[in-house]
């Protein structure tokens, strides 16, 4: 009986604990590797709002400069002021260091445009523009200097980075007329009559901005996280060869 007793109460063997161990491991291995993926995940998402929020500030700012293009030009005072528009108005009007021509070119990936963007009275030149220095293939850039006198599309530049890692390098504006039907033909400018008069037809802008993070896997898919962000305008469009579009100053 003593015997029996003593065998009873010898507790587990070192077996038994040595196996409830290795359970116990695997199960807080599993825990914390769970944790790290959530961790993961979370810090992604985030990089993902942050980009996107980099792209809809980017938007933002296009939206406050581009509603002021075309102010203030001489059409908005008197519309027969220089006749019918040539490129020969550029050593009158245009050149103008206090007027705004307005848009003064378009293209896939780049926008140029004159306005007092600061409501302080002073017309400033506008660009945005994918690599505009020249040094940053996948960077959206802005350009903002104030005019000179002188043609709109000599001015000075001074280039500041808005977004990197932009993908869709050569889809970034697309442009509509009053109708509706898209402009087609780009790039255009002022430099020429008929490319003054499209572009002064020239009624939304839609902008699409696809950024992808290379640094940054997504622990779901594997690949590089992107963010998109798509806006439009709707502008009242104040060019200078605007005498006649239905949405101009006049």
């Amino acid at each position: 009986m003593k015997k029996r007793r003593l065998g009873v109460e010898q507790g587990f063997s070192l077996v038994e604990v040595l196996l409830v161990l290795l359970i116990l491991g695997v199960v807080s291995g599993a825990l914390l590797q769970q944790v790290a993926v959530v961790q993961q995940r979370a810090s992604t998402e985030q990089l993902k709002v942050d980009d996107f929020q980099q792209a809809r500030d980017f938007v933002d700012q296009f939206f406050r400069d581009i509603n002021q293009a075309g102010y203030p030009n001489l059409r908005m005072f008197d519309t027969t002021t220089g006749g019918t528009w040539s490129p020969q108005l550029s050593s009158t009007v245009i050149n103008d260091s206090r007027l705004a021509a307005g848009l003064v070119k378009i293209d896939s990936n780049e926008i140029r445009f004159e306005g007092d963007a600061n409501g302080d009275g002073n017309i400033e030149s506008m660009i945005y523009k994918i690599n505009g220095s020249g040094t940053c293939t996948l960077c959206l850039q802005r350009s903002q200097v104030d005019k000179a006198t002188g043609s709109p599309l000599s001015q000075s530049q001074n280039w500041g980075t808005e977004v990197n890692d932009v993908v869709n390098t050569s889809a970034l504006f697309t442009y509509f007329k009053a109708d509706g039907t898209q402009v087609t033909g780009l790039p255009l400018d002022i430099s020429t009559t008929s490319g003054a008069q499209t572009i002064a037809s020239v009624k939304t802008i839609q902008i699409s901005l696809t950024v992808r993070n290379n640094n940054v896997v997504d622990p779901k898919t594997r690949q590089p996280i992107e963010t998109s962000f798509e806006g439009e305008v709707s502008l009242n469009n104040c060019n200078m060869a605007a005498s006649g579009q239905a949405m101009s100053c006049n």
